[in-house]
């Protein structure tokens, strides 16, 4: 079914949206917000810019957009994909608890703040080009990768990632000599046994976005992992 969104209200295209068949094409989008919020069972093809919250408290299915998305992408989302072919904004994944979201350009600042794992679900949030300041800010679980595949000599992350992170694991495409953690973290060199474990996570990534993972592999990749449950226990314990 094809939905032209032009001129329809949030409110409206969803409702549209619920109505319509498994397998929906959106064309003209041009920033409502919440669209598919809370839905699942749902195969949707987005035309233009979704605004904030697209896929907010998704349950399952698969949103694809062919262009950019705005802030809040996959905002406290259950279960299902998200594909953004271009770049997100600030805030994606925002409380994410399960799902995957897979990113083929930038993405702003806090991109999974409190991202947490819930049971047997584990997020995933792939972002192939850069990320920017307070990546994984308050981090509980799941697992955040940053891939740097566009301007490879440039930082793959801005300030401050990994603020508050006291859960799950993040993988960046880098050395990131030039990056400053924070204390509460551990930074170092990925293992065997790390590459198998991204491997694993970069299979659909790569089928999606026609890339060659062996040639992601053979790149060196960095490792973050929290130190304490409690990362800020140091600050108001004596002892």
């Amino acid at each position: 079914m094809l939905i032209n969104a032009k001129g329809l209200d949030h409110k409206t295209l969803n409702d549209a949206l619920r109505n319509a068949g498994a397998n929906c094409t959106v064309e003209n989008c041009c920033g409502q917000r919440f669209i598919a919020a809370g839905m699942s069972q749902k195969n949707v093809t987005l035309g233009g810019t979704p605004g904030n919250a697209l896929g907010a408290y998704l349950n399952g299915g698969k949103l694809t957009v062919l262009g950019n998305a705005q802030d809040a992408v996959g905002d406290t989302m259950n279960e299902g994909t998200i594909v953004v072919r271009g770049n997100i904004g600030d805030a994606a994944g925002y409380a994410m608890r399960g799902g995957k979201i897979y990113v083929g350009g930038n993405a702003g600042y806090r991109a999974g703040i409190h991202m947490k794992a819930y049971k047997e679900k584990v997020p995933v949030m792939i972002i192939g080009g850069k990320a920017g300041s307070f990546l994984g800010e308050y981090q509980a679980g799941g697992i955040i990768i940053v891939l740097n595949l566009h301007t490879p000599k440039e930082k793959c992350v801005g300030f401050f990632p990994c603020t508050g992170m006291h859960g799950g694991k993040m993988f960046l495409r880098s050395t990131c000599e030039n990056i400053a953690f924070p204390k509460q973290v551990t930074a170092k060199t990925a293992s065997k046994e790390d590459m198998k474990e991204l491997s694993s996570y970069l299979s659909e990534y790569c089928r999606i976005f026609g890339l060659d993972k062996g040639e992601l592999l053979s790149s060196p990749f960095t490792v973050v992992t929290p130190d304490s449950k409690n990362p800020y226990r140091q600050m108001y314990v004596a002892n």
